[in-house]
This record gives structure tokens, C-alpha cells and sequence, in this order.
């Protein structure tokens, strides 16, 4: 099953307010999609926010990260919490075993 880190880098200021904001609007959606996010969180001392997301599906992992950048929920997000992020890395990860 597909795992992703990400791991934001938040606009000074703004971690609480983007935390609260990802809480209320990105997860929900993310799952309503079928997306898994099994954790996040706040590294306060880097202004950074990192969580994970998963994906285990018919779809690929393509389809379903476009259907929800175009979902309507998504598009209706007033204002747009992407606003607080001055930065996004994202990397797939594989399990050690």
C-alpha cells in the first residue's frame, strides 16, 4: 500500500491556525475520498507540519490526488489553507522489514 510523507513548512505564525484548518477541512476530505491518514504532526521548533497519507484502492494514486484537488469541497475552501505553507515536500516511502 502506497505510504506519503509531507511535510510542510509553514509560514511564520500560522502553524496553529494551518493545524486547526487541515484538521477541519484537508483530512476529511482526504477520507472521504479513501485516503488513509494514519498520523500528523507539529514540529513547533521548524514550523512544520508532517503527516501521512495513504492509499490503498481500485484508483490510482494520480486519479484519486486529482479528484480531490477538483472536488468541489476542495475548490469551496474559503480561504484556501494552502495559503500558510511557503513550502511541500512530499516522498513516497517503503517499509523496512
Amino acid at each position: 500500500m502506497p505510504i506519503q510523507m509531507r511535510i510542510y513548512t509553514i509560514n511564520r505564525g500560522a502553524l496553529d491556525d494551518f493545524a486547526k484548518e487541515w484538521k477541519k477541512t484537508i483530512k476529511p476530505l482526504r477520507e472521504k475520498l479513501g485516503f488513509t491518514i494514519p498520523a500528523a504532526w507539529t514540529l513547533p521548533s521548524t514550523n512544520q507540519f508532517v503527516w501521512l497519507i495513504q492509499y490503498d484502492g481500485p484508483k490510482s494514486w494520480e486519479d484519486l490526488d486529482r479528484a480531490y484537488f477538483s472536488h468541489p469541497d476542495r475548490l469551496a475552501m474559503s480561504p484556501n489553507p494552502a495559503r500558510h505553507i511557503a513550502r511541500m515536500e512530499e516522498y513516497f516511502m517503503d517499509p523496512v522489514t
